[in-house]
């Protein structure tokens, strides 16, 4: 493993293994990552760039702030809500590096990066330039990029455009506006609602905690389902055959499709809280289903075993697959 702390030490450091063909793990937190039991045969460059750039309009009703992508994330939104700005407050408490968040199109409590980036700068290690690229470039979808998936790019540095007033987004997600008291579409101080979300997080063992297995996790481990237009009313009928047609199913307007809740469809398939795999080396989260924990000893595969149960349960059940959320390292479902 290796540390770039530069922009130009982690274009050197990537592009000298791409030319003698090494393989090469990109490492920013971790913490969207599961790893192979057999580990990693190549080279691992931790980006550990810092610093950040802000740049205010001539209106001052916004401000664009320019970020290195080896910057932690939660520091980062923390410290734009001390400056005063708002805008990521509903993504507080996200692990891993700011380099990873278009790609991975990080979102929480009804937004997501996407609708934040001013520009995105990676070095592209087919063609060894380093491009600018704006948001209709990147290919954003629900927790995912045209970066996603693949090792085209390096993420270098992140541009977001925030507010100058500190008034957080409008509230979307029905559970933040319950807990803060509030309507739909109501904007409150941000550094009011990120306390909101970070508390809602932690009941959900979703802020790390060393003493609190539930928080030894790579988060929500799948991604909740988008079904297209075309097969809904399908998926919907066989899911109120199975739960009853006096039970409501979550669901959620999304691009030509609905959004239905994997933690919902995997509580209703017959896996409660705290579903233990393996040996009792891994679980559900007592407090979150979407969480697969190590419970203090367990392998990769014991993990990938009890995701497995999981999907394939839900499959059965209701004929809709879950995907996984983390990326796989050397290890498949």
């Amino acid at each position: 493993m290796i540390a770039a702390a530069t922009d130009e030490e982690l274009i050197a450091a990537v592009g000298q293994r791409d030319e003698a063909g090494d393989r090469v793990l990109l490492l920013g937190g971790g913490s969207n990552l599961v790893i192979a039991d057999s580990g990693f045969a190549g080279t691992v460059i931790r980006i550990a760039t810092t610093g950040q750039q802000v740049s205010p309009p001539a209106d001052s009703a916004a401000v664009s702030i320019e970020v290195a992508a080896g910057e932690d994330w939660d520091a980062f939104v923390a410290g734009t809500i001390d400056a005063g700005y708002g805008g990521l407050e509903c993504m507080s408490g996200i692990p891993g590096k700011v380099g990873a968040t278009p790609i991975q199109n990080v979102g929480a409590y009804g937004w997501e990066v996407g609708e934040f980036l001013r520009w995105v700068r990676v070095y592209h290690r087919r063609t060894g330039e380093v491009l600018t690229l704006r948001p209709d470039e990147l290919g954003l979808g629900y927790r995912t990029s045209k970066f996603k998936g693949n090792d085209d790019a390096v993420v270098l540095r992140v541009c977001f455009a925030l507010h100058a007033d500190g008034a957080s987004q409008p509230v979307r997600y029905a559970e933040l506006a319950r807990t803060l008291g509030v309507e739909i579409g109501a904007r409150l101080p941000a550094a009011a609602v990120r306390e909101v979300v970070l508390g809602l997080r932690r009941g959900k063992g979703m802020v790390l905690d060393d003493d609190d297995h539930d928080t030894w996790s790579a988060g929500s481990f799948f991604t909740n389902p988008i079904i297209s237009d075309s097969d809904a009313s399908g998926v919907l009928a066989r899911i109120s055959e199975v739960v009853g047609d006096d039970v409501a199913v979550p669901q959620y307007p999304a691009t030509s499709g609905v959004k239905l809740s994997a933690a919902w469809l995997i509580e209703r398939a017959g896996f409660a809280k705290g579903h233990a795999g393996p040996g009792g080396r891994v679980a559900l989260s007592s407090k979150h289903t979407l969480a697969l924990t190590n419970r203090g000893a367990a392998s990769t595969e014991d993990l990938l075993t009890l995701a497995r149960e999981v999907r394939d349960g839900v499959a059965a059940r209701f004929g809709v697959t879950l995907h996984p959320e983390p990326l796989l390292i050397g290890c498949a479902l």
